[in-house]
């Protein structure tokens, strides 16, 4: 390998990819010996999940005993507590069993804590108090000993640490739950960091799949957090989630696939880091080192001259670009994925969960988002079957009816605390009832807009969401309507943009033609508040 000082020379790949300016390296596909296999690596790892969830009459292995003790004992004392009215209020409730949970997932390990990290990400998805003491597993995860860090490294790369690196710090910039990264300098000069697997980590997952598979049956209805959903659907939205994550060929293709789905989209305000086109194994991957702010770093970037509702305008363009027209979309943003670097460019990291969406199934997204813009209901609901958030043989009409979609949508904040529990409870009830899940990848967009939700609330609370959903409504017609247009076989001036039902759906009147984020957020602390009013009048 040979360092690179022609600047024209390091830049000619961003001809097809959106990579920073001046890489370490170039980065061309027939150069990339591990880009080939993605693909068939992909398939293998989907290919593996029904069999680590199939449901199992006895469990499997010695790992369900170790798994049973530390959530049996989180759960069993929280019940005891519960059945002796020991806790003042629903919320001390909620607040004791999430921390016992989240404790036994540390316990438990990686495949715990990474399910513990997803539900972190998910407000709105999952109950608050679950959300947040979760949030805990982002920056606890223990660092694996060095030792084992870099025979893991020469073992998959085939050489002495010395003879590849001119430098590899000791201490990792981040460690989570399957791999840490560290930062490191090329024999060939260039910076660096290196991601690497937790040794045995693969292994351990399998086991911990087979474990929550033989499980979640028994968790139905069972505790609060598992009232509302079906587990068994979660473990293997969960398995379709972490196998692709235990190879890093997998992930370094994501990095190039994302990196193309940008340039081609003319996102010039995210860049990728480029992985090396030789150093990337199953539990090794080998990436430029890029520099910029932490996404939460609202006063450093404000310090430093940063447009952040710009950032935030790009990402939400950007993100939903990639999801509608290219059908794929970088399926775990959190602020430590994200690097706003000193210009206001964006660089997205960690490209381990990636959502896919191709053929019909992005034809099924793509008209899933049109009926949220149209008001069509039969439309979405269409769409969610086509997804496979509902069984094929769906009653559409019947949903419609059930969920009332087909009336008037009702200002959420004239109804009572009483009110809007028994509607939520009707709702859930009524989707369950007919079989919904949720596919993995609307749940990585859901997890992904909840994320923005939150980002907007840092970088950007006076932005104002009425025109913001106007002009990329605007944008995407002008610069995708005749090719989305095309695949859905509709006319682009027949679509008719529905604001009126937009700004229903936010329980607004027609004649609002503002709402600020702040503004949208006292709205709903409104909801929570009358919510969690009734819900500890009934306790």
């Amino acid at each position: 390998m040979e360092a690179m000082t022609d600047s024209a020379e390091m830049a000619s790949d961003r001809s097809w990819a959106a990579f920073t300016e001046s890489g370490p390296w170039t980065l061309e596909r027939d150069d990339a010996r591990w880009l080939p296999l993605a693909a068939t690596l992909r398939r293998r790892a989907q290919d593996e999940v029904p069999t680590l969830t199939a449901p199992r009459r006895f469990p499997s292995g010695s790992r369900v005993f170790t798994v049973v003790r530390h959530l049996g004992g989180a759960v069993l004392p929280w019940l005891a507590r519960k059945k002796l009215n020991r806790f003042p209020t629903s919320e001390a409730s909620r607040l004791d069993l999430s921390d016992r949970l989240r404790r036994a997932a540390e316990a438990l390990g990686p495949t715990y804590i990474k399910l513990g990290q997803i539900i972190s990400s998910g407000e709105g998805l999952f109950p608050p108090e679950l959300v947040s003491e979760f949030k805990k597993c982002r920056d606890q995860v223990p660092a694996e000993p060095f030792a084992a860090v870099k025979l893991t490294v020469e073992q998959d790369l085939g050489a002495r640490l010395g003879d590849i690196f001119e430098s590899f710090e000791e201490t990792p910039i981040a460690a989570a739950s399957i791999a840490q990264v560290h930062a490191a300098r090329l024999r060939t000069g260039e910076e660096v960091v290196v991601k690497v697997q937790r040794p045995q980590v693969s292994s351990l997952v399998r086991k911990d799949l087979k474990v929550m598979a033989w499980l979640a049956p028994f968790l139905v209805g069972r505790i609060p957090v598992a009232a509302l959903a079906n587990p068994p659907a979660l473990v293997e939205l969960f398995a379709e989630t972490i196998v692709e994550e235990l190879d890093f060929r997998i992930e370094a293709a994501n990095m190039v696939d994302v990196a193309a789905m940008l340039h081609d989209l003319e996102q010039d305000r995210y860049v990728t880091p480029r992985p090396h086109p030789e150093l990337v194994t199953r539990r090794v991957l080998v990436m430029e080192r890029v520099h910029g702010f932490n996404f939460d770093d609202v006063a450093g970037m404000h310090d430093a001259g940063i447009d952040t509702e710009a950032v935030i305008r790009t990402a939400m363009v950007a993100f939903m670009e990639g999801a509608i027209v290219e059908g794929i979309f970088h399926g775990d943003l959190h602020g430590g994925n994200l690097l706003v670097l000193d210009d206001g460019r964006t660089a997205l990291l960690d490209y381990g969960i990636v959502g896919r969406l191709d053929g019909p199934r992005r034809n099924a997204f793509l008209r899933l988002m049109l009926g949220a813009t149209t008001n069509d209901p039969k439309g979405q609901v269409e769409a969610l079957r086509d997804l496979g958030a509902l069984p094929v043989d769906t009653d559409v009409a019947a949903v419609i009816s059930d969920l009332r979609l087909d009336q008037e949508v009702i200002d959420p904040t004239t109804l009572t605390g009483e009110e809007m529990v028994k509607e939520v409870q009707r709702v859930v009830k009524a989707m369950l009832g007919y079989g919904a899940k949720l596919p993995k990848e609307l749940m990585l967009y859901v997890k992904n807009l909840v994320f923005l939700d939150g980002a907007i609330a840092r970088l950007a609370p006076d932005l104002d969401l009425i025109g913001e959903v106007t002009n990329i409504s605007m944008l995407f017609a002008m610069k995708h309507g005749e090719r989305l247009g095309r695949e859905l076989g509709l006319n682009p001036s027949d679509v008719e943009f529905d604001m009126d039902g937009v700004k229903a759906s936010m329980g607004l009147d027609p004649s609002v033609n503002r709402l600020t984020y702040r503004e949208l957020q006292e709205r709903r602390a409104l909801i929570q508040k009358r919510m969690a009013d009734h819900v500890e009048g009934r306790d």
